[in-house]
């Protein structure tokens, strides 16, 4: 099995920066895009979700499904799948809301914390981790965007 990976690494500076980039992400994401995204809590997931959402041209509030799973926004150019795997206790739960259906349609599909269901992940994603450095500032963050194909 091969596998190709593309890796761009963006220093943000703000929160500012951090939804702009979003933005960039959602204007360029093509229908069946994965995107995984991973941080500790309070690195800036939910901004940099809802820059992506702002790029799709979702207009509504955006929030993590922390308790739902996932959340469907459907008034963009795409339908934005948001899910927040944090409380999933075990990998069926998954199954019991239809994920490959999500995974494998029509939208953008971002999933939080989805180092913790890597055994469901799509082969094709963009793998997207946010880093803190307070050494660089209290604001900095290192975000990496990891192309991965297999």
């Amino acid at each position: 099995m091969s596998s190709e990976e593309n890796i761009t690494v963006i220093e943000s500076f703000s929160a500012d920066d951090t939804h702009a980039l979003g933005v960039t992400l959602g204007q360029q994401a093509k229908p069946g895009d994965v995107c995984t995204l991973v941080g500790d809590l309070g690195v800036g997931k939910t901004v940099l979700t809802q820059g992506i959402a702002e790029g799709l041209g979702i207009t509504e509030p955006i929030n993590s499904p922390t308790f739902t799973i996932v959340q469907v926004y459907e008034d963009g150019r795409l339908p934005f799948y948001h899910f927040d795997v944090y409380r999933i206790g075990d990998i069926e739960e998954m199954d019991e809301i239809g994920y490959e259906d999500y995974f494998y349609g029509d939208g953008l599909t971002m999933i939080e914390w989805a180092n913790l269901i890597e055994e469901i992940l799509p082969k094709k994603r963009k793998e997207i981790t946010i880093e803190k450095d307070l050494e660089k500032g209290f604001d900095y963050r290192k975000i990496t965007i990891k192309e991965v194909l297999q």
